[in-house]
């Protein structure tokens, strides 16, 4: 008689959890470094929200109709890594084992580009749930765009973990504050009521009433889930995905640090390994018995979600291809959007602009120049997604085809984001990150300091976000040093991978509003004027080389004495000051530079071209810091810039008394010469 084999039970949400807690424990231990407090904490609000709810494909990353998941208390990053590894994704275990090593893709906090599944780079407290913010708009926006009766093609949640610094970063406010008031239903976020932050109990110096500060916001809140208890869990993110008119916040009670016996609920678990004996202590009370990086077979199975993310992704698959039968151009547009592709008549619209521009001819700001690009551009381009922080009229950033998003007109596609610079630049980063869409959004280019994380997370994950910032010098005039950029333009240039464009003119003004928009790798800041500037008259060739970020906008016959480099509103003083210095024989070149970056880029032939090493006479004019121009004028150059805050006065008498004029300019080529 054959003996049937015992069935073996099923393992329990407990030991599915802990498998999150044993390998995050492995992973900081192995590093000596790292957060293990945050993953043991949250590891059973997880594994619910994971097993049970999240729409995903661990073997396509990027599908497209995916659930977001964001890790805004992204110090935690053991926590998303072990989902990641456990439910199927391609990270493999010795990954897990080279946590916060160079070169890894596990690096200590989680950064989109080296490890699928990553949604966004977190860390920064609050900008994950500024970001999930965004991707939820852009969910909303492409939904009421694409979607038709019977064909719901668009329909994901996005989901994000916070814990309580992220509260009290200040974006937080911000971000949340629209996500209320937009109604975006979609949005669910867990919130890791812990009471523990790294200086200790955060009842010092954290005692808001969260609950109600997002009541007062418009959410639907879930209070006082014991973030321990499936049950109770699974109930609050029902009860959630059931309110479809506002977003959710859920907060969980947890007990940070749970499972090690004798560091759990205080800020010793937050930011350091256990130790050995304390990991060893944790095992016995969590009842792990497997060695340091063994997870057994029958959890591994009950974590994969392989065979689910493909059937929910073959599911999607048949419903587009349904989309495309009854409807074929909505389809080709639904794809050409989410792959991120440029539309077919792309070159003709935005050379027809930049033809009809140079045509024209015209004197004028160019903040104004910047809206007549985005008027000739938009009509061809229906992803860009426009805004302000509360300056519309002042940056121009609005066109004749601009509609106001919002909770009763979604389908827009300008959004008033009010005075919140960092909420404003964090969110568009989500909306680039979600895909379907180019956001842009203006302030004033002072105010890029509020912006200035979120600026460098673009820049760092490498999303194309464009970022136009308006009243760029003391030339702004009697708002006085207080609205006057002076070091900004300078900074700015400092970040890595990103392309900082400061036009003179309509025609380079539209250059920069196109290569931003076509360049798909990182972030732009198109900086523009207050004041009306000169339009410069070139030939086609000439037009053709603003692309390649420094240009000869004027020469001289033969080889020049001088060469004047420029940005912005200083190129026309700097053609002020070659006409002046030709009227005394003396042979001078301009150079407009309106994209350093992109010049510096250049291969070595073509910058020698333009800035020859023979001609040492060298004279840089911008009206920001001089430092940064050094590096062009070389040690006998001079640099006319300005090194103090600004004063209070119309822009034209300031821009005299600093130096910024034709007449200053050549004098100083001749004090060089």
């Amino acid at each position: 008689m054959k003996m049937s084999q015992p069935q073996q039970s099923a393992p329990s949400r407990r030991e599915l959890a802990n498998a999150i807690r044993a390998l995050s424990m492995d992973a900081v231990q192995k590093a000596n470094s790292g957060h293990p407090g945050m993953p043991m904490g949250m590891a059973d609000i997880a594994e619910v929200l994971w097993n049970d709810y999240l729409q995903h494909n661990p073997a396509n990353p990027k599908w497209f109709n995916r659930d977001r998941f964001v890790l805004s208390n992204g110090h935690g990053s053991m926590l998303i890594y072990s989902l990641l590894h456990l439910t199927g994704y391609d990270l493999g275990i010795e990954d897990l084992k080279q946590f916060r090593q160079l070169h890894s893709r596990t690096p200590g906090h989680p950064e989109y580009g080296y490890t699928p599944g990553v949604e966004t780079t977190t860390g920064p407290l609050g900008q994950g749930l500024a970001n999930a913010v965004g991707m939820a708009l852009a969910e909303r926006e492409l939904a009421a765009q694409f979607n038709r009766d019977g064909h719901e093609i668009v329909d994901h949640h996005t989901y994000v973990f916070l814990g309580d610094g992220c509260l009290m970063e200040g974006v937080s406010h911000e971000a949340c504050a629209l996500a209320g008031t937009w109604g975006l239903g979609k949005l669910i976020a867990f919130y890791d009521d812990n009471g523990i932050s790294i200086d200790g109990n955060v009842e010092g110096w954290f005692t808001d009433d969260t609950p109600m500060r997002f009541e007062a916001y418009g959410w639907h809140v879930v209070r006082g889930v014991d973030g321990h208890d499936p049950q109770a869990v699974d109930r609050a993110i029902a009860e959630a995905r059931s309110v479809t008119d506002r977003p959710s916040l859920i907060c969980c009670k947890t007990v940070i640090g749970f499972g090690s016996p004798n560091m759990c609920g205080t800020h010793d678990v937050h930011g350091q390994a256990l130790g050995e004996k304390e990991v060893a202590a944790a095992r016995e009370y969590l009842g792990w018995t497997h060695p340091p990086f063994v997870v057994p077979d029958e959890i591994y199975a009950a974590w994969n979600a392989r065979e689910k993310g493909a059937q929910l992704e073959e599911a999607w698959n048949a419903k587009l291809a349904a989309y495309r039968k009854a409807h074929p151009e909505l389809a080709a547009e639904f794809e050409r959007r989410i792959a991120g592709r440029l539309p077919e008549n792309w070159e003709a619209t935005a050379g027809a602009l930049i033809d009809k521009l140079a045509a024209e001819g015209k004197d004028m700001a160019t903040r104004k120049a910047s809206q007549a690009a985005i008027e000739g551009l938009a009509p061809a381009l229906p992803e860009l997604f426009g805004g302000s922080a509360d300056l519309t009229g002042s940056n121009n950033t609005n066109w004749s085809g601009s509609r106001t998003f919002g909770r009763d007109n979604p389908g827009g596609n300008y959004i008033h984001y009010g005075v919140r610079e960092f909420g404003m630049t964090a969110i568009m980063n989500g909306i680039a990150l979600h895909g379907g869409f180019i956001p842009y959004g203006g302030t004033f280019l002072v105010f890029s300091d509020y912006a200035r994380n979120a600026v460098r997370m673009a820049a760092l994950m490498k999303v194309r976000n464009l970022l136009v910032y308006t009243h760029d010098s003391i030339g702004l005039g009697e708002d006085g040093p207080t609205h006057q950029p002076i070091e900004h333009v300078a900074s700015l240039r400092m970040i890595p991978n990103m392309h900082v464009w400061r036009p003179c003119d309509t025609v380079e003004s539209a250059v920069a509003w196109k290569t931003a928009i076509e360049r798909a790798d990182g972030p732009s800041c198109l900086i523009f004027t207050r004041q009306t500037t000169p339009f410069q008259k070139r030939g086609a060739g000439v037009i053709g080389n603003i692309r390649r970020g420094g240009y000869v906008l004027s020469d001289c016959e033969g080889k020049p004495r001088a060469i004047l480099i420029a940005t912005g509103s200083e190129v026309g003083v700097a053609m002020g000051a070659a006409r002046i210095l030709a009227d005394k024989g003396i042979p001078v070149r301009v150079v407009s530079m309106p994209c350093c970056e992109i010049f510096d880029a250049q291969d070595e032939s073509y910058r020698e071209s333009v800035l020859p090493r023979d001609v040492a006479a060298r004279v840089a004019v911008e009206a920001g810091v001089s430092g940064f121009w050094q590096k062009y004028v070389c040690p006998t150059g001079r640099v006319v810039g300005i090194d103090r805050f600004g004063e209070s006065a119309p822009g034209g008498a300031l821009m005299k008394e600093f130096g910024f004029t034709a007449e200053h300019v050549a004098d100083v080529v001749g004090e060089i010469l």
